[in-house]
């Protein structure tokens, strides 16, 4: 490394970390959609289809960032409600970003906050090939909740035997490459954090669960 080439990246460098590695994971956003409703703001919340992947779960509107479509991520959630609701571009009201999550799946997750001007949900044009249905909750019902909290174990596995065949397939080749044996077994006991909040009949938890959670922090 030269002088000159020294100087350049330091002008390359940031005052604050960021996230390496990002082009590695799925990168996704979600829209946490406010309404009011009756005098105080709600979430609007989705029901996912059956039939596509996390089906049955209770989420926000979002999706996958799809380069050829959104500039950032911003644009993918307000795309991704717009068709998974019917709202009009237009009457979506974006307050902020809350921030991004990296999940035990290794997906990241930017989390942005915004307000729909809607009379009722009556005005939705859901999307039901992924909505099920859409409904919403008073934030305060969050705020006097205290989510219960499990723990999964996440573990590093260098190899997996495929279900079909039984065969055995080498995803990490430790023993190649001269590593110690321990890396050639399953590593790490990470536990990973499951916030879950019952609202009624409805389970909301995971992601969701986490993102309502760090708002309320926000809040406080």
């Amino acid at each position: 490394m030269t002088g000159e080439q020294l100087m350049q990246l330091q002008h390359r460098l940031s005052d604050r970390p960021g996230l390496l590695g990002r082009e590695d994971h799925l990168n996704t956003a979600v829209l946490m959609l406010l309404m009011p409703v009756d005098g105080e703001y709600h979430f609007v919340l989705e029901e996912r289809q059956l039939e596509i992947p996390q089906g049955g779960e209770i989420c926000f509107p979002g999706g996958a960032f799809d380069p050829e479509q959104d500039a950032d991520t911003v644009q993918t959630a307000i795309r991704e409600t717009v068709e998974e609701l019917g709202i009009a571009k237009e009457r979506l009201e974006l307050l902020g970003a809350l921030g991004t999550l990296y999940t035990s799946m290794g997906a990241i997750v930017d989390a942005y906050v915004g307000v729909c001007r809607l009379r009722g949900l009556d005005e939705l044009r859901i999307n039901t090939s992924e909505v099920k249905s859409a409904f919403t909750i008073p934030v305060s019902r969050f705020e006097n909740t205290s989510p219960e909290e499990y723990r999964a174990l996440v573990r590093v596995h260098p190899t997996y035997t495929e279900e079909n065949t039984g065969q055995v397939r080498i995803l990490f080749p430790s023993a190649e490459l001269g590593l110690p044996k321990r890396y050639s077994r399953p590593w790490g006991s990470r536990t990973h954090r499951i916030l879950v909040y019952r609202m009624g009949p409805r389970i909301v938890w995971g992601v969701t669960a986490r993102l309502i959670y760090e708002l309320l922090r926000r809040m406080r």
